[in-house]
């Protein structure tokens, strides 16, 4: 018996598709750009394991078929699943495998399922590895050490059958205020990329494909707003929101997901500009877009009614749904001529496409689903020098430091260790996690305790709320601070769901007035102010006052304001949600176990009022307000270590280039004056004075390297200068280089750098 063609793996995939597409029906094609279900109501727990739902056997009756399941294993607040229902590593990839022998089994043409998991930092799944949040990533400056985690996390993922795991990296923290500024690498377009190409090829090599979040500028909406509207130009689109997508997309993404925000009146989500005439005409890109959960379902609004919603958003690029209701209306749609066959064909196709890529066809399920072996091996991720701990190390920055407390003396007889954020894993882990099972992770408390010195005796009082004003708690605080040589003051913040937090249909957490969900970040968790909680800075204050030293560390997922603490803390140090070990990497710096190798991807402010405080602002040379200084509290790239360091000035090998020639080297020595050794991000800038399209930007960052030089040692970072780090967004928003005089600027942060002039001629048929 002859195969048909789809089936044969000799075919060609684009042959492939063309004859699959050929055999089916209208009602087929709409199920397999439709992702409804929830995942966890595809199965249910009995008394002899879990099995398939009949809700979920409906499902794929309605279409002969499905395009995709979102979140089979996903574990959360939200979800309601947890360790007494849900799947766990081994269950999940018995279900996964479930799941594609039905489809296989009962529909027509038999397509398997696309599986996709959140996998926002780590698997979001009971006993997935759970990594530090983007934010501490974007703190290591180490696309390295992210493409190892992101593999591990894939492999993971993997191993339980899934295909497709969602990442937020597309995002930048234009305002701190959003509280999803923890799911972000950083600020800086450059930074995201270089990330987000890690995050691509790391995943790739377990076979994993990523969709990248989101697509594109939600991190710009006005006041910090969820979801909210944007105010982008399309030269600042291009420029700063686009740049991550970019990246990613030339690395192998398999898919993005269009986001909630609208961009010039209309969503992300059936905006043809981005979709089509931006990411398929000028990138082209073939993967697939996925909408944003129930996104399609809110274009209600503009059209009246959901058939033309779900028209609008498929002519608009839009391949794939999640959780709406209007792309089952897809084939009325086609009936009426709101939209063309041929355009649910293409996206049809490119769903396929994914499919075949993935070789669902060949191994719907991964040869280590179900595996006895494999899985078991999972405990071994706990072990120090994994690289979720090796991303905490590496992030946790020293923001400030007056060189007489850090790191910790082994002669110390005793610590207080203070504060909200002490002795809670739930509020170190961030948004998008799952249930840890007891004893799984280790509080800065614990970590503490178990890197102190022998004879050292640990104290521990949580001196107030992480929210609110109620400083009954603070006395005893007082209490073990005065008697203690010093006081390690844990503050910040928490995205930390619970069962009695509200969340609306997309699994955003419901807050605003008279709500009250102990939450300070996560998605739906935006803040008007930036300051720390009132009992927060109350509880700093007291301790302060007894005279002992204090070292704040602030456990948080997103930068908040910084008064001036000169006076108030021996040191500071910000820990980005640094994940279930993290309280072991803060206390290994705190001891000097581990350097501080952190830097700031992100300014930190003063406050809310001066508002946007990022680094690379246009350069109309502001001189600033009268009442407070519009400069951040720490710069973008700041972050102290345990030495010192001299940075020499800039060496260029040229200082003419023409613009279609512009390849050049950029040296500088870096002179460790110190008595420890020195990790250092070394920074390259470049600044434009004059030519261009537009007008500059203060500074753009386009290079970094790491550098280890022993005490009293220097060490030389070498920059290779080329279109790509010397291009900018020209009149057609095309990346070019542009002729013009522009500083190359080197340093340990942006606002701590030395240039060197460069001239750019034009190119030689110009000149001519």
């Amino acid at each position: 018996m002859t195969l048909p063609r789809y089936l044969d793996p000799a075919t060609p995939v684009t042959d492939r598709v063309r004859d699959l597409l050929g055999r089916m029906t209208l009602t087929e094609k709409v199920g397999q750009v439709n992702q409804r279900m929830y995942g966890w109501d595809a199965y249910e727990r009995t008394p002899e394991g879990h099995r398939l739902t009949e809700a979920f056997r409906k499902e794929v009756a309605a279409f002969d078929g499905m395009g995709a399941l979102y979140g089979l294993q996903r574990a959360d607040a939200w979800s309601g699943v947890g360790f007494e229902d849900g799947l766990d590593a081994r269950d999940g990839a018995r279900m996964t495998a479930a799941v594609q022998r039905h489809v296989r089994e009962n529909t027509r043409l038999g397509i398997p399922v696309l599986l996709v998991e959140e996998m926002p930092h780590g698997h979001q799944a009971l006993d997935g590895t759970v990594l530090p949040v983007n934010l501490a990533v974007g703190a290591t400056w180490d696309p390295g050490l992210y493409a190892e985690a992101a593999a591990a996390a894939g492999a993971e993922l993997r191993s339980r059958g899934a295909h497709l795991a969602l990442v937020s990296a597309l995002d930048l923290v234009r305002d701190p205020r959003w509280g999803r500024a923890e799911e972000c690498f950083g600020e800086d377009p450059y930074l995201a990329a270089r990330l987000t190409e890690a995050l691509v090829e790391g995943a790739r090599r377990s076979d994993v494909g990523v969709v990248l979040k989101h697509f594109a500028g939600q991190g710009a909406t006005i006041g910090g707003r969820n979801s909210a509207a944007t105010e982008l130009g399309v030269r600042e689109l291009h420029e700063i929101h686009l740049a991550a997508a970019r990246a990613g997309v030339a690395a192998g993404a398999a898919g993005v997901m269009a986001a909630y925000n609208e961009f010039d009146g209309l969503p992300c989500v059936a905006n043809r500009y981005l979709l089509t005439e931006v990411l398929r005409e000028r990138w082209e890109f073939d993967g697939i877009v996925m909408a944003d959960g129930t996104a399609v379902d809110r274009l209600v609004r503009l059209t009246g009614d959901p058939v033309t919603a779900g028209a609008l958003a498929l002519g608009a690029g839009c391949d794939l749904s999640l959780w709406d209701a209007c792309f089952t209306t897809l084939g009325e749609a086609v009936g009426r001529g709101l939209v063309s066959e041929e355009a649910l064909d293409a996206a049809v196709a490119r769903v396929l496409t994914l499919k075949f890529r993935l070789g669902l066809f060949e191994q719907p399920v991964s040869s280590d689903a179900g595996n006895r072996e494999r899985l078991d091996e999972r405990p071994a991720r706990c072990a120090p020098g994994d690289p979720g701990e090796r991303i905490a190390h590496a992030s946790v920055t020293l923001l400030s430091h007056d060189g007489t407390v850090l790191p910790l003396s082994p002669s110390l007889g005793r610590i207080a260790v203070l504060g909200p954020n002490a002795d809670s894993l739930a509020q170190q882990i961030g948004d998008y996690t799952a249930p840890q099972r007891p004893g799984s992770g280790i509080t800065v408390l614990q970590g503490i305790r178990s890197a102190a010195p022998p004879g050292t005796e640990v104290v521990y009082a949580r001196g107030c709320d992480l929210v609110g004003d109620d400083v009954s708690g603070v006395p005893a605080a007082i209490a073990a601070a005065a008697e203690s040589d010093v006081a390690v003051l844990v503050l910040g913040g928490s995205s930390a769901r619970s069962g009695d937090t509200v969340f609306d249909a997309n699994g955003a957490a419901v807050t605003g007035s008279g709500t009250s969900s102990g939450m300070t970040c996560g998605e739906g968790v935006d803040l008007a102010d930036l300051a720390l909680p009132t009992g927060q800075l109350a509880l700093l204050e007291a301790v302060s006052a007894t005279g002992t030293p204090v070292v704040v560390v602030l456990v948080q997922g997103r930068p908040h304001a910084l008064p001036d603490l000169t006076a108030t803390a021996s040191a500071v140090l910000s820990a980005w949600y640094p994940g279930p070990r993290g309280g072991r990497a803060v206390a290994d710096v705190l001891f000097g176990n581990s350097e501080p190798r952190g830097r700031l991807s992100v300014s930190v402010p003063r406050s809310a009022a001066q508002l946007p405080v990022f680094y690379n602002g246009k350069d109309h040379r502001y001189r600033g307000y009268v009442d407070q200084s519009a400069l951040p509290r720490h710069a973008f790239g700041h972050g102290l270590s345990y030495t010192t360091v001299e940075y020499g000035p800039p060496h260029l090998s040229t200082h003419r280039v023409t613009a279609d020639a512009p390849d050049l080297t950029c040296r500088v020595t870096v002179r460790n004056t110190g008595t420890r050794q020195a990790h250092e991000t070394v920074q390259l800038y470049v600044r434009r004075l004059s030519g261009g399209t537009s007008w500059p930007r203060v500074r753009e960052l386009r290079g970094f390297v790491h550098l280890d030089i022993a005490p009293g040692g220097e060490a030389e970072a070498v920059f290779t200068l080329d279109r790509s780090t010397l291009a900018s967004v020209d009149r057609d928003l095309c990346l070019t280089v542009e002729p013009g005089e522009v500083e190359v600027e080197t340093g340990p942060a942006s606002d701590r750098t030395q240039g060197a002039w460069l001239e750019i001629r034009p190119r030689r048929s110009e000149a001519a």
